[in-house]
């Protein structure tokens, strides 16, 4: 290849690599499928990389001619060591998928064709919009929100996981993932929330980085459909660590949630503080740190989660722990939470317990060192509020006492 001169429209705009499956746009442009795919469906752009013209639609037709050229060129070039590639298969078309789907309505043809269809989900993203668009978003969705009377070992793991599977794999749309919330008045949360407390781990796991994806496509529901169920399941969850991905979305799903009032007293009556404190203590993973000392501090707003963060016999030593050890968002978040203990939940043994934990001496830290003006403006009010019980302590020196006359 390097002796040979590739035409050059043989060479894919975006990748600049001689193109094996093109493709032309509504503008014109053609591209390898691979490619302009990825930069519609993933990356989720509407104009053309080329002459950045919006697309007027995302209907991507094979060219044909030029798919030919290139074979014959390479068959001609085989002697300098150049490969002809196979024809590509052909996406799935619309027809194929409602077959499919009208299929899978049967019970016994329903296993087979949620194969089939988690097969032609894994080949490309244009096979995904295809499905998507052809209607298996609702049918999947019909699948797991039918299944709930279903508690059987046997039963959740055949079609209701592998629905959930597909659906997932999808990668669906933002209309898609908000149609899945606002339809049936929050049914399939509750079937989601159904999946978490009985369905395998994988499936869990599946549900919960599902719900992650909702949640960020349409936000504004949560405070109308998520129950005490819903929270108590989605800790159970991350309580159980299934792995790296199900743990912080569901921690995501979580700060998603706490941005709305009631749901932060949801949240700690269904045990999330003890469950974050104890992950604190052996995680060092920056982005997880940040998710739960973020997640603390929302819940920490209630006095029901101040109460069980006091309660917790590590609690107030881990939160100060982490503080200048993770990031500055850490940081922050964690002296956030401090400042909710000592404005709101400050009793006389609460005072004298973060002087013994090593609290104050930390804040004292936060002070002296370049951790951003709004850490210390936060250590600063937490001084204030408790400088007579903290005055005489050895642990804060005498030139911070003059530097900083709380």
């Amino acid at each position: 290849m390097d002796e040979i001169e590739v035409p050059s429209y043989f060479i894919c705009p975006i990748s600049l690599e001689m193109m094996k499956d093109p493709v032309i746009i509504s503008t014109g442009i053609t591209y390898d499928r691979e490619n302009i795919e990825k930069w519609i469906f993933s990356a989720k752009n509407s104009t053309c990389p080329v002459t950045k013209q919006p697309l007027t639609d995302i209907e991507l037709t094979p060219n044909v001619i030029l798919r030919r050229l290139i074979q014959s060129w390479c068959t001609l070039n085989a002697s300098h060591g150049i490969e002809r590639f196979p024809t590509p298969r052909p996406p799935v078309n619309k027809p194929q998928i409602i077959k499919l789907l009208k299929e899978a309505k049967s019970p016994n043809m329903q296993m087979k064709s949620l194969k089939t269809l988690r097969s032609i989900a894994s080949e490309n993203d244009a096979n995904k919009r295809c499905m998507e668009s052809a209607g298996a978003t609702e049918f999947l969705a019909s699948i797991i929100n039918n299944s709930n009377e279903v508690s059987d070992e046997e039963g959740f793991t055949s079609t209701k996981d592998k629905a959930l599977s597909i659906l997932y794999q999808l990668k669906l749309s933002e209309h898609g993932l908000r149609s899945l919330i606002t339809s049936g008045n929050g049914e399939f949360i509750a079937s989601l929330t159904h999946v978490m407390q009985w369905g395998s781990y994988e499936s869990r796991a599946y549900a919960v980085m599902l719900m992650k994806k909702m949640f960020e496509a349409f936000t504004p529901t949560l405070s109308l459909s998520l129950k005490q169920e819903f929270f108590t399941q989605v800790v159970e969850v991350l309580r159980d660590e299934i792995s790296q991905k199900a743990t912080k979305a569901s921690l995501q799903v979580l700060v998603y949630a706490c941005s709305f009032g009631r749901n932060k007293v949801k949240a700690a009556e269904a045990g999330a503080i003890r469950v974050l404190v104890d992950l604190l203590l052996d995680s060092s993973e920056k982005r997880a740190c940040e998710l739960m000392l973020i997640l603390l501090d929302q819940i920490c707003q209630s006095a029901e989660g101040r109460a069980e963060l006091l309660n917790h016999p590590g609690g107030l030593a881990i939160v100060s722990k982490k503080i200048l050890r993770v990031s500055k968002v850490a940081s922050e978040r964690a002296i956030k939470i401090l400042h909710s203990i000592s404005k709101f939940s400050a009793t006389p043994s609460v005072v004298q317990e973060m002087l013994s934990l090593g609290v104050v001496a930390k804040l004292c830290l936060v002070l002296q060192v370049d951790c951003g003006s709004k850490a210390k403006d936060i250590a600063r009010e937490i001084f204030k509020f408790h400088a007579k019980a903290w005055r005489s302590s050895p642990c804060i020196p005498m030139n911070l006492l003059s530097s900083y006359p709380f």
